[in-house]
């Protein structure tokens, strides 16, 4: 049977699906293991994720891998993609980072153990939890995997538990054209290189009403709007670059997190090459983006897609995206990259139409209390 040390690697199982004249039937599945527990395991599958019942399984095994980024690509990336989500509040053990941002959002206040830390790895964990504790802050830790799976064996010895998996896609760029089914004719776009987003006035419109799923990249609701594209009042959306975000553009943050304290700020704006994307249709802010590019200028990043409740599946976070992106490849990004939970299936097929594969997972792990 499966261990802790399997978790990140390809596996296959076999799984009893049924029974047919008092003879079990089986389906064999393949896929990173990217959860194991005493009850379940979920497999990142090329169809989805596969969550299992262990009363189902009645055989797995690891298997060779197929071409996966080296440790060095993933290192290369986890770091630009801190380089975007800055935290206000840094630490180091070694080469780990220690990263607190008042609470707002997990990837801005959980440690990243990659690389040496510089001392043995229980010690550097009992590093982690105390400089948390001197936070005030429950302890997390951000495991890339398969490259921080002793980490996590480790953790699963103390008791840390582990939120849903999120996926790190990547994809070349620029994006493929939109297909004639994927989006309507965007009316215009404006780049405002003095950071005052907001022709139609700035208007919050979609404040409290568009959720941005944690910063992770995602759709609220785990709606994507790619399917439809029909005519009317959504081909007159205009959409706006700015170098700062707009008081409607933070209000749907705020909306959406009970809040948005000044470490929250610091998270979103501290970028040297950052844009805001503000989608308006008749004067109303309906959709909102973020993207910087880092990583020696290599990668764009992607993160708060978001699009109000009224105007989802019209094709508006095709064409923020679409703007997003035209931008990075005008200041030199050669590839892109997003962040996305595991089980938001219409966000990843829509990313998929993108061209956007997995790089890598992670799982956050939260100390207990």
């Amino acid at each position: 049977m499966l261990r802790q040390q399997d978790v990140g690697h390809r596996i296959v199982v076999r799984r009893i699906v049924g029974i047919r004249e008092g003879r079990p039937l089986f389906s064999d599945a393949l896929g990173e293991l990217v959860e194991l527990s005493e009850t379940h395991l979920t497999l990142a599958t090329a169809h989805g994720p596969l969550r299992v019942p262990v009363t189902q399984v009645h055989r797995a095994k690891r298997v060779p891998p197929t071409r996966r980024p080296t440790a060095a690509a993933v290192v290369a990336l986890e770091r630009a993609a801190d380089e975007a989500w800055p935290a206000p509040t840094r630490g180091r053990i070694g080469d780990w980072l220690l990263r607190s941002a008042d609470g707002w959002t997990g990837r801005a206040n959980s440690a990243l153990p990659i690389g040496d830390p510089d001392r043995p790895l229980a010690a550097a964990v009992d590093e982690v939890e105390r400089w948390y504790a001197e936070q005030g802050q429950p302890a997390m830790i951000n495991t890339p995997l398969p490259l921080a799976a002793p980490v996590g064996t480790e953790l699963d010895a103390r008791g840390w538990t582990a939120r849903p998996p999120t996926l790190v896609q990547t994809a070349p760029l620029p994006l493929p054209a939109p297909s004639s089914v994927d989006t309507p004719p965007a009316a215009g776009r404006v780049d405002l290189a003095d950071g005052q987003a907001g022709a139609a006035g700035g208007q919050a419109g979609a404040a409290g009403q568009a959720g941005l799923a944690g910063g992770e990249a995602g759709l609220a609701g785990g709606q994507a709007g790619a399917a439809g594209g029909q005519a009317g009042r959504w081909e007159s959306v205009v959409v706006e670059l700015a170098t700062a975000p707009s008081e409607g553009w933070l209000a749907v943050a705020a909306g959406r997190k009970g809040g948005l304290p000044d470490a929250a700020r610091h998270v979103l704006t501290a970028v040297d090459q950052v844009r805001f994307a503000h989608g308006y249709v008749d004067g109303t802010l309906v959709a909102v983006g973020r993207a910087t590019v880092t990583g020696q200028g290599r990668w764009l990043g992607l993160s708060l897609i978001e699009v109000s409740p009224e105007a989802r599946r019209q094709g508006l976070a095709r064409q923020v995206i679409d703007e997003l992106a035209a931008w990075g490849v005008s200041a030199g990004a050669t590839r892109a990259f997003l962040q996305v939970e595991q089980h938001n299936n219409a966000a990843v097929a829509l990313y998929q139409r993108l061209g956007f594969v997995t790089h890598h997972t992670y799982l956050t792990r939260v100390a207990p209390h």
